[in-house]
């Protein structure tokens, strides 16, 4: 049986127009091994076209002994799905460190075919880099609340004294004491940012119109730190609404607004891009449950900068990572920690061309009847 579908005419069947629209590299392998059917995303991933592909069996497409298809197999066999995670396919056509999740599962209405989705774990990993984050800020969390206790109040005492001893100290030592003064307010002031990490009240969540944020923080940025750097916006005008925290939401894309401002610095070109997009297709588990939530709304703040160093990538959103002169490292920390507080996702990606902070949150939703008898708010 030739299922070989041209892109002219899959355009024209509602379900391969949707098939293409999936992010996701998919096969249909008939009962001869032969592929029947591959969406877009399978023709960049394998390089060649639908009719290309459909003249090769998959034995030809993967490399020698690949356990995809022993899973292709076992699910014509179980006639129930299965997948394996981190199979390495790595090959001269597909190319090399191609790490990915394989989904498989049997087409009831055709007999002996089956479904193969690939799953890249770029996506996978930066996804389970999620609770590291959220780890991360913990972690902060404690730390503060130590400080707090521990430091703050014999700050006051050391200060208090060394204003005294101003009072009648030479000039000379008088510098000293001033001194003495300016670190132990220093000290304070960061211990008092800290303290932000110590807040375990519950978030007050309710449906945002992320645009309505995104415009307020531009606002402020285009009045001070950001008034010589151009933006540009790129919004999905039929975004649904966030559930999130208004204020909280302001301080989440105003650190990254002000990450990118001082990224770009003084060059005249300097651009940030604002923008908004539906990405369905990510899910993520919810910690103590097995229920799986899904982040649909990527919003992404980009900046025409020197991009990040390689080497602090993964620990970017680590407490006291930075690459500023006199930053102190919490902001990228605490914005973790209100977008994990969310149940969202953040991620960096850089370029010697620029960097892009993408964060993926939930979409607000009509509120159910077991969700109001827990006083969630609709």
């Amino acid at each position: 049986m030739n299922m070989k579908v041209s892109a002219a005419n899959q355009a024209a069947d509602p379900a391969q127009v949707v098939l293409n629209t999936i992010r996701r590299p998919v096969l249909m392998v008939g009962p001869n091994g032969y592929v029947t059917y591959a969406n877009a995303e399978a023709e960049d991933f394998f390089r060649a076209s639908a009719n290309v592909l459909a003249r090769n069996t998959l034995e030809k497409l993967v490399p020698f002994g690949s356990p995809i298809l022993a899973l292709v197999e076992q699910a014509r066999e179980r006639l129930a799905p299965v997948n394996e995670y981190r199979v390495d396919i790595s090959s001269p056509r597909i190319g090399p460190d191609r790490l990915v999740d394989i989904y498989v599962a049997p087409v009831a209405e055709l007999p002996g075919s089956v479904v193969v989705m690939f799953q890249e774990r770029s996506m996978a990993d930066k996804i389970d880099r999620r609770m590291t984050h959220r780890g991360a800020a913990r972690s902060v969390t404690g730390l503060a609340a130590m400080l707090a206790h521990e430091i703050k109040n014999p700050l006051s005492g050391i200060r208090g004294a060394a204003q005294l001893l101003e009072t009648s100290a030479s000039d000379d030592d008088r510098a000293l004491t001033r001194l003495i003064t300016e670190e132990t307010d220093r000290i304070v002031s960061l211990v008092d940012r800290m303290e932000v990490f110590s807040d375990e009240r519950p978030i007050d969540r309710y449906p945002v119109n992320i645009h309505v944020v995104l415009d307020h923080v531009k606002a402020i940025a285009r009045n001070g730190f950001a008034s010589n750097i151009r933006f540009i916006e790129e919004y999905d005008p039929s975004l649904p609404f966030v559930y999130a925290n208004r204020d909280q939401l302001i301080q989440v894309f105003l650190n990254l607004v002000k990450n990118a401002a001082e990224a770009i610095g003084n060059n005249p070109e300097g651009e940030i891009t604002l923008s908004t997009a539906f990405r369905p297709g990510i899910r993520v588990t919810v910690p103590g449950t097995h229920d799986r939530v899904s982040l649909p709304l990527e919003f992404c703040v980009k900046d025409n900068g020197p991009g990040v160093p390689d080497d602090l990538l993964p620990i970017l959103f680590d407490p006291f990572i930075t690459t500023k002169q006199n930053g102190s490292g919490l902001g990228l920390a605490l914005v973790a920690k209100i977008v994990g507080e969310h149940g969202g996702i953040i991620e960096c990606d850089a370029t010697p061309r620029g960097t892009t902070f993408r964060v993926m949150m939930p979409a607000w939703r009509e509120a159910r009847p077991e969700d109001n008898a827990e006083g969630e708010r609709p």
